[in-house]
C-alpha cells in the first residue's frame, strides 16, 4: 500500500476511534442525567404473521404490557399529556401514553385483549379512508367496541399521504380537515390529535395543523415529551424498527430514552452530511 494511502487509512481509523470515544463519553454523561418527560410509545402491528420491522408478536406485546403493569405505569390519554404540557396539570405516577399508527385489524384482535387484561388504555391514529375499506384495517364496528372500553381514536390523515409532498395548500387541508371531520362523524366525539404519516412535517404543516383545530401532533422523533416541547412536534419512542430482541430493546428505549435519542439523532445527522462510515459505527438501539 502506498505511503499516502496508509496515511489516509490510519488517519481515518484514528478519527473514527476518537469519534467513537467522544460518543461513548456523551452516552455515559447522558446516562447519569435524570430522565424527565413523558414517554409516548409508538406501535404499528401486533401479530404473529407479518415478520417485519413494523410488527411485534402478540407474545412480545403482552410481555411489554406486563412490564408496564408490574412496574406501576399508568396509561394516560393525549388530553392528559397536553393538559400537563400546557398548564402543568398533574399526571399519575409513572405515566405512559401508548399509541398505534394506521389502525390495523390486529390492534383489535391481538392488542386490545392484552390492553384490557393489564388495564391499559391506548390511542390509535386512524387512516380514515382505510377504515371498513381494506381487510387488513379496522372496521367501524370494531372501533365502536374498542371505544366503549376506553380506547381513544385520533387522526392519521385521510390516506396516509406524506404531507410534505402535498401538491397544494388545498390538498394539505383536505388531508388534515377531511380526516378530522370524517372521524368526528363516525366516532361521535371531537378529534383533537394527529400523527403525521411517515413522521414528516415542516413549519407550514405544523401551522396548518393548529389552524385546523388540532390540539397537538405526534412525530416519530425519538424522545420524551416535556414542558418545553412543541405541541405540534411531539416526540415518541418507537417500539419497532427491528424484529429481534424486542423485549430488551423496549426496556432500554423506555428507561434510557435520552441516550438512544442522542444516538439516533447523531446517526441521522451523520447520514445527512454524507458521513456514512461514521454513521455505521453508531449503534441502532
Amino acid at each position: 500500500m502506498p505511503d499516502f494511502h496508509k496515511f489516509f487509512f490510519v488517519k481515518g481509523i484514528l478519527i473514527a476511534a476518537m469519534f467513537a470515544a467522544l460518543s461513548f463519553l456523551a452516552v455515559i454523561i447522558i446516562s447519569f442525567t435524570p430522565v424527565s418527560g413523558v414517554p409516548v410509545l409508538n406501535y404499528h402491528q401486533i401479530n404473529d404473521v407479518d415478520h417485519n420491522a413494523m410488527t411485534i408478536t402478540t407474545k412480545q406485546f403482552e410481555a411489554q404490557m406486563k412490564y408496564l403493569s408490574d412496574n406501576n405505569y399508568t396509561a394516560i390519554s393525549p388530553d392528559q399529556l397536553i393538559d400537563h404540557l400546557e398548564t402543568g396539570a398533574p399526571l399519575p405516577p409513572h405515566p405512559v401514553l401508548i399509541t398505534f399508527d394506521d389502525g390495523y385489524k390486529d390492534n383489535y384482535l391481538n392488542a386490545f385483549p392484552i390492553l384490557k387484561k393489564y388495564q391499559m388504555t391506548a390511542t390509535i391514529f386512524l387512516i380514515s379512508d382505510y377504515v371498513s375499506t381494506y381487510e387488513k384495517y379496522l372496521t367501524w364496528d370494531e372501533i365502536a367496541l374498542m371505544q366503549r372500553d376506553g380506547i381513544d381514536f385520533e387522526s392519521h390523515t385521510l390516506s396516509h399521504m406524506n404531507l410534505i409532498e402535498a401538491a397544494s395548500d388545498e390538498e394539505l387541508q383536505q388531508q388534515l380537515a377531511g380526516s378530522k371531520a370524517a372521524l368526528e362523524w363516525h366516532l361521535g366525539k371531537q378529534v383533537n390529535y394527529i400523527a403525521y404519516p411517515c413522521g414528516t412535517y415542516n413549519p407550514k404543516i405544523m401551522s396548518q395543523t393548529k389552524a385546523t383545530g388540532y390540539r397537538g401532533a405526534f412525530t416519530v422523533n425519538f424522545g420524551r415529551d416535556d414542558h418545553d416541547d412543541a405541541q405540534y412536534a411531539l416526540d415518541r419512542i418507537p417500539v419497532f424498527g427491528g424484529n429481534s430482541h424486542t423485549y430488551l430493546r423496549f426496556r432500554l428505549r423506555l428507561k434510557l430514552t435520552p441516550v438512544f435519542s442522542y444516538l439516533d439523532q447523531l446517526k441521522t445527522d451523520l447520514q445527512k452530511r454524507g458521513n456514512t462510515t461514521l454513521a455505521r459505527i453508531i449503534p441502532s438501539p
